[in-house]
């Protein structure tokens, strides 16, 4: 079954209560704890691990008030952060959902409750706890990769400076930020760090390539569906927006958000509310954006492709990432860390690179910026034949000024050669660029990632 690991606790002081949403719940396929009062709520989440608690807001100090409830809400939130909680009462009111809701809650149900609701929601908050303490691993695990707990960003050229202190001044804040550069320039490491230095680190940072979406899934991916809502919709979809719940959503390539989805997206940032496709219920979600682009957005204002408000609401703070080629003190340490990185993933032992292999590096013009140094070095550490890198094994075009006519040039370069000059001329817009070349949007993306660009 799809929730065969799931364990939910269900807290009431009435038995029949409890045995009615266990075997609602365990036919499909979750194991089932109960208590009925507080101490024993608190005494099981303390001995168990649990992805959902469905607690009710009234036991024995009084039947209508619901304040025992929140208190419980309030310790159980601050034993585990990831725990989903679902309350429920007889006795609901707008006041104690909103309350409940400010401390924590993720949901609100009132008795006698719908099944399908109920078992709609348990299995969208499985998924959503699954997914921020996936978040939460992934963040332990690359602090204990960098070792010294900061952002993995090199970044020692005069030229990064502002963008360090951008971040350093920026990153604890709420604000929305904008990153601009070309691709390849290190926007989403950017927008890791923005995040690592904030008071969200502990909570997801989900990503969006938002260029890369459909303008028929875009709806479903960002804010989710119900079963239903459409021909593939078999069972209910988390959004992202929902996935980022009190972390950060980074919106890549904003730009290529279709037109006619802007003033959606406008709306959730303008009040934190969406709905599912499909559904009328309106949902809220508490996430800082973060967006990126390689395009001229003001430009698109001007011809028509990109909203005002919604640059407005995007670049409260925009920080430019200088191309490599403005950055050249910093190529010796990226070239040695992704040396690192590539020599431990394909087991090699090599030291460094010969002089001539670097000299190279700093020669090249890298209109790939660090994407393409970090693909041309683990190309190098495949070719590898000695313990340090060799100027033949990077495969460059020595010097920065010289660049090779197309009867020199490999099927493959010459593709990329017009790729990058179709991006240039629509000043970095892909979908424009896709239909000169005759490629889907999609199928541009996937040799951008191919050819580093």
């Amino acid at each position: 079954m799809k929730f065969a690991n799931a364990r939910v606790l269900i807290a009431d002081d009435q038995p029949d209560v409890l045995e009615a949403l266990r075997l609602l719940l365990k036919p499909e396929g979750y194991q089932v704890d109960t208590a009925t009062s507080l101490a024993g709520v608190l005494a099981a989440a303390e001995a168990n691990e649990y992805e959902v608690a469905l607690i009710d807001l009234n036991y024995t100090r009084d039947t209508t008030s619901g304040v025992e409830g929140l208190e419980l809400l309030t310790r159980l939130r601050e034993a585990d952060a990831t725990l989903a909680i679902v309350l429920m009462t007889a006795w609901g009111s707008i006041e104690l959902a909103v309350e409940g809701m400010r401390r924590g809650a993720r949901d609100f149900i009132q008795k006698p409750w719908d099944n399908h609701r109920l078992l709609s929601i348990v299995n969208t908050q499985v998924e959503l706890s699954r997914a921020l303490r996936r978040g939460q691993q992934l963040e332990a695990e690359n602090l204990a990769l960098r070792g010294d707990g900061g952002p993995s960003l090199i970044a020692a050229s005069e030229a990064m400076d502002p963008v360090m202190q951008m971040i350093a001044r920026v990153g604890p804040s709420d604000a929305n930020v904008l990153i601009t550069g070309e691709h390849g320039t290190g926007k989403g490491v950017v927008a890791q760090a923005l995040h690592g230095v904030s008071a969200r680190a502990l909570r997801p940072l989900v990503t969006v390539n938002t260029g890369g979406l459909s303008e028929s899934l875009f709806e479903s991916e960002l804010f989710g569906h119900v079963k239903g809502a459409f021909t593939d919709a078999k069972t209910d979809r988390v959004g992202r927006f929902e996935l980022a719940d009190g972390g950060t959503l980074f919106l890549d390539e904003i730009a290529n958000v279709p037109l006619s989805q802007q003033a959606r997206l406008l709306r959730v940032l303008e009040t934190g509310e969406f709905e599912r496709v499909g559904s009328s219920r309106t949902r809220r979600a508490n996430v800082r954006i973060i967006s990126a682009t390689n395009a001229h957005l003001a430009a698109e204002v001007t011809a028509g492709r990109f909203r005002e408000d919604l640059l407005f609401r995007l670049n409260t703070v925009e920080i430019p990432i200088p191309p490599l080629r403005q950055r050249r003190d910093d190529i010796p340490a990226l070239a040695a860390h992704f040396l690192r990185l590539h020599a431990q993933k394909y087991c090699k032992r090599l030291h460094g690179f010969e002089p001539s292999a670097m000299q190279m590096l700093l020669g090249h013009r890298w209109p790939g910026n660090v994407r393409e140094l970090d693909h041309a070095v683990e190309r190098a550490v495949l070719m590898a034949g000695g313990d340090q890198i060799r100027a033949a094994e990077l495969a460059l075009r020595a010097g920065r000024d010289a660049p090779a006519t197309i009867d020199e040039m490999s099927l493959e370069e010459v593709e990329r050669l017009l790729i990058k000059k179709a991006l240039d001329r629509f000043r970095g817009n892909v979908s424009q660029a896709a239909s000169t070349l005759g490629l889907s949007r999609s199928a541009l993306y996937r040799r951008l990632q191919r050819y580093g660009l």
